[in-house]
């Protein structure tokens, strides 16, 4: 699929160890927030997923310069579990955002801080043979 021009990241996909693992680089991005919005934690996962909070605002970046393929590459990664969605943000501004279909969301937010001090480099090598197959138009597999 062709993307859209702007990616709002609020989990996995903020650290740049994980997009270099998946796209080979890392985009530019700058700071970026979607009101009515929270990155809830999930049941048994170390990743998050957005979903509607109205007394909520979610944090994150946006991706503002990926290319078509790296959106197949995204598309693949965050597969069924994900709806890509555009959302209103901060400044005035509107972007797509890969929102969470499950119903396995926690009261929580995710814990960014935790994520990166427990979970980043395991997450980030398997991310990178992960991205290696998706770039080769493979199956994700595991």
């Amino acid at each position: 699929m062709q993307g859209p021009d702007l990616l709002f990241c609020y989990g996995t996909l903020q650290f740049d160890a994980v997009l270099e693992a998946l796209l080979k680089r890392v985009p530019e991005r700058t700071p970026s927030s979607a009101p009515g919005y929270r990155a809830a934690a999930l049941a048994g996962r170390v990743y998050p997923g957005l979903v509607r909070a109205p007394d909520s605002v979610a944090s994150g970046v946006l991706l503002t310069d990926l290319n078509y393929d790296e959106w197949e590459i995204l598309d693949a990664f965050e597969d069924v579990r994900y709806e890509l969605r555009e959302v209103a943000l901060s400044a005035d501004k509107s972007g797509w955002a890969y929102i969470w279909r499950g119903s396995d969301i926690q009261e929580d937010d995710w814990d960014a801080e935790g994520f990166q001090a427990q979970h980043l480099e395991g997450y980030a090598t398997r991310c990178a043979r992960i991205g290696t197959r998706l770039a080769a138009g493979l199956p994700k597999g595991e």
